[in-house]
């Protein structure tokens, strides 16, 4: 495993450095890749690790990652490393636990308090290892799956493992991925039939990634009552959820993550 951590104090960095070392001796990695770890003092430094890493044969799978440091925090790049092409395992580890809700929005393996024990570490790498492997078997059964987009007199394959809404506006459907969006020909309801186990209707006009649901924002319509809106990972923009898709909505983001 291909492990990042990320604190900007230098013993909490060497601290987990050594507790890794041990989990891997108790462990006896036989036949196994030696564990790769890294070190990274704030956001920036990470996400260029991170970037470098992309190119390697071995990327980074699983980041340790402080909540407290100077600049971008914990949570904003943990939001930041949704939008990478290369999902990775997020373990939290900080001395304040008031954070954990937040950090299991964000869909984070597991969640550790400083001083962190070498028992609890232990138990966080292995469920570090199942939602890697549940990453890597979804990668692969949507591996084959892509939106054919045509884009100024050429054919484009998208991924539909890099989409994260459709929208049906007037004739067309946009298409939204963490980069950019682009125009589809089509139906919503040919597209749900299709992908269904990747894509949650969520309004009459909308299918999103079941994996890039983030949280619901409650609005008030006055009058009208109440309406619901839909966090997106890698998006600062928000979907409508209609009433009658909010229970379904809701079902998915109670889901633990896999």
């Amino acid at each position: 495993m291909h492990i990042l951590i990320v604190d900007d104090e230098a013993l909490a960095r060497s601290r987990l450095r050594t507790l890794l070392g041990d989990c891997e001796e108790r462990e006896g990695r036989q036949g196994r890749e030696p564990l790769l770890v890294q070190e990274a003092a704030d956001a920036s430094q990470a996400l260029e690790v991170l970037q470098a890493a992309q190119q390697m044969s071995r990327p980074v799978q699983l980041v340790l990652l402080d909540i407290h440091m100077p600049g971008r925090d914990g949570l904003a790049l943990a939001h930041a490393l949704r939008a990478l092409p290369h999902p990775v395992a997020i373990v939290f580890v900080t001395a304040h636990a008031h954070h954990a809700v937040d950090a299991f929005e964000l869909d984070a393996a597991d969640y550790l308090t400083k001083p962190v024990r070498l028992e609890r570490l232990e138990q966080a790498l292995l469920k570090a290892a199942r939602a890697i492997e549940a990453q890597g078997t979804q990668a692969a059964r949507e591996a084959g799956a892509q939106l054919l987009i045509q884009e100024r007199g050429r054919t484009l394959r998208l991924p539909l493992a890099e989409v994260l809404y459709l929208k049906a506006e007037q004739k067309y459907i946009t298409v939204r991925t963490a980069a950019r969006h682009y125009i589809l020909d089509g139906a919503l309801a040919e597209l749900e039939e299709l992908h269904g186990e990747h894509l949650l209707r969520v309004h009459r006009n909308a299918l999103v990634a079941r994996s890039a649901l983030r949280g619901l924002e409650r609005c008030d319509d006055g009058a009208d009552g109440e309406s619901w809106m839909l966090q997106l990972h890698g998006v600062p923009e928000m979907l409508a959820v209609s009433r009658r898709q909010l229970t379904a909505v809701r079902a998915v983001l109670r889901q633990p993550p896999e």
